[in-house]
């Protein structure tokens, strides 16, 4: 499923917090995987005065040697796995993305923030112009004070949130594939709302209970036909949620409600009634998630 992971690291603790995942797949998946720093000689130079810019290359050759032994320790923390460092010069969401161009079976794996010292580049919104640039897929994980320590970092189940297009759908091969390898249960998820009409809440005679009772049962009734499906791909555990609410909202409350999971989500996609559009969705719950954040690419 995945040939190898890449995780960019700036040097900050708060990076770090991908780490307990990163070796959680890495172990279960036995790939290697490949530890990256940036340095950013642009965003570098501009921090530097004029009477110092002769130090320059002292300056790249200091962070490239620190760089690379900051790396080689983070590397012990991956017991028997394949561990590759590297050191690159660059704007840090370009290499990334390079990277992952050389091999489309790469999972990107990162904090959603995270501040460097030599390269100061803010890893939050670089992991937001990966997650718009790149074709390869994301494990993002927010980076908290509550995000889990290295013996906390397991997995119980993955939210699959859907929205009834084929894009959203385009997940589920993934997930199943996961969800066998790591033995997860899938819980498959809708959210589905209906607005006001005007200030009686009634459309042309009908009521607003009676419209959400049928866009309740018609999410429902969606969703028991893909767990049928979810279950043809060998995935023993699957289940269905649905919530009437902001999509958005509704994905991070489900993952909040059960602890230890995955959240699986495609970078776009748009439905009918609902009206949402998973790339933007999908950003909302990456900013937001207290979960990990598995996002595919949709074709």
């Amino acid at each position: 499923m995945y040939t190898q992971m890449l995780v960019p690291l700036d040097g900050s603790t708060t990076a770090e917090k991908v780490l307990p995942y990163a070796r959680y797949f890495v172990a279960k998946f036995k790939i290697p995987v490949q530890l990256l720093a940036v340095i950013d000689i642009a965003e570098m130079v501009t921090h530097i005065s004029a009477d110092r810019a002769r130090f320059v290359n002292t300056m790249i050759e200091d962070g490239v040697r620190s760089s690379e032994n900051y790396l080689r320790e983070v590397a012990k923390t991956f017991p028997g796995a394949e561990v590759r460092c590297t050191v690159e010069k660059g704007r840090a969401q370009e290499v990334i993305i390079e990277k992952g161009n050389t091999d489309t079976g790469m999972l990107i794996t990162m904090a959603t923030h995270g501040r460097s010292g030599l390269n100061r580049f803010l890893l939050g919104s670089i992991a937001e112009k990966v997650l718009r640039g790149t074709a390869n897929p994301l494990l993002l994980v927010r980076a908290t004070r509550e995000a889990k320590s290295e013996a906390e970092a397991t997995l119980k189940s993955i939210i699959v949130p859907l929205d009834g297009s084929e894009l959203a759908e385009s997940v589920l091969p993934m997930v199943a594939g996961v969800a066998n390898k790591l033995d997860l249960e899938v819980i498959l998820f809708r959210a589905y709302h209906i607005p006001y009409a005007n200030n009686e809440g009634y459309y042309a005679g009908i009521s607003f209970s009676e419209l959400i009772a049928s866009a309740r049962d018609a999410a429902n009734e969606y969703l028991e036909k893909k767990t049928a499906e979810v279950k043809k791909l060998g995935v023993k555990k699957v289940k269905y949620a649905s919530k009437e609410g902001n999509a958005s909202d509704e994905i991070i409350a489900l993952g909040r409600e059960t602890p230890d999971n995955l959240i699986a989500m495609c970078s776009h996609g748009r439905t009918g009634m609902e009206r949402w559009v998973v790339g933007s969705v999908t950003e909302t719950v990456v900013r937001h998630s207290d979960e990990p954040v598995l996002v595919v690419r949709a074709k």
